[in-house]
């Protein structure tokens, strides 16, 4: 049998094992918790997953529940009345509840005959109304205003020592498809996405906080596989927003969090590497989150004041012990 594994990846650490005969760990910090699910439910079945899953949180202490996006599958129901039964579900989270919509959530709608930009309007109204998130017990969240005030999906808030933001940032290939041209809403949405990040940063550095969580739904393709299936001259549609991470990364000076979905298989690593020396950039690490047909949830925790100021588990596995 093996001994426990402790893996730890910089500002994230994780315990995959446990059983080892080796002395007693030092006490974790259990710091404040908070939980991330993704890309679920696909189907009715998974619908009732879902509602064990809600009561699994429910017995647990969580100072929110973040969803990444996809509450249906890439051929739908895209219809008022799921994206109505999954709201009746989230709230029912006794947490405070954020949710960013995917892709399967409006662009892949025009697969069912519904016209994306609609369903995105209808989503925003569902789960992105006021100042507050969902949920039994809420947070106040704060949206764009101004030029991008449209973009509500847009949110940020602070907890730990920490500040959390969300963009909309899409998987297949970010809405560009296989299309060589950049689309005008490709084109305002990664201007509001640069912008909401820009102010994020900022908000790091001039309130000293410990590090940065940035939440989207698309797996960015940091090994670029995307181009190396698609003919030559096709349009990389996370290329920018890589670019814009690497540049942020490397100003902020502090660690940052990427969590997203997409892929549906957890992950927790640090893949992005300096453009022009290949160096990976050890102050930036990704979680990806769970996704159909697998319905679970990511444990993150805080650990405010410390040097290391996350710590990420999958569910099912043993909290990580604090790095020392």
């Amino acid at each position: 049998m093996k001994c426990i594994l402790n893996l730890v990846l910089l500002p994230i650490a994780l315990a995959l094992l446990a059983g080892c005969t080796a002395a007693p760990p030092r006490p974790v910090d259990k710091g404040i918790a908070f939980g991330l699910m993704g890309d679920t439910p696909y189907s009715a079945a998974e619908a009732v997953r879902l509602d064990a899953l809600i009561d699994e949180l429910n017995r647990e202490e969580l100072a929110f529940v973040v969803h990444v996006g996809d509450i249906t599958s890439g051929r739908g129901p895209c219809t008022d009345e799921w994206f109505e039964a999954r709201k009746a579900q989230l709230q029912r989270i006794r947490h405070p509840v954020v949710i960013i919509p995917g892709d399967n959530d409006w662009a892949d709608c025009r697969r069912g005959g519904m016209q994306p930009m609609e369903r995105l309007a209808k989503f925003r109204e569902l789960f992105h109304a006021g100042g507050e998130s969902l949920g039994a017990r809420r947070i106040p969240v704060e949206r764009p205003t101004g030029e991008y005030a449209e973009f509500r999906e847009h949110m940020r808030w602070e907890a730990g020592g920490v500040q959390f933001v969300t963009l909309s940032v899409q998987g297949g290939n970010n809405n560009l498809g296989g299309r060589r041209a950049v689309t005008d809403e490709y084109r305002q949405r990664m201007a509001a996405v640069n912008d909401w990040l820009a102010q994020a940063e900022q908000r790091v550095a001039e309130r000293r906080l410990a590090g940065l969580v940035i939440l989207i739904h698309a797996n960015p393709d940091f090994e670029e596989s995307w181009l190396k299936m698609k003919r030559p001259g096709a349009y990389d549609g996370f290329a920018d927003f890589r670019a814009s991470l690497r540049a942020l990364v490397k100003r902020l000076g502090r660690p940052v969090l990427l969590v997203h979905g997409d892929s549906h298989r957890f992950q927790l690593d640090q893949p992005l590497r300096d453009a022009a020396t290949g160096a990976t950039l050890a102050g930036f690490t990704r979680v990806e989150v769970w996704g159909s047909p697998w319905v679970r949830w990511v444990r993150g925790r805080l650990h405010p004041g410390a040097a290391v100021p996350f710590s990420i588990t999958p569910s099912g596995a043993p909290d990580a012990p604090a790095a020392h």
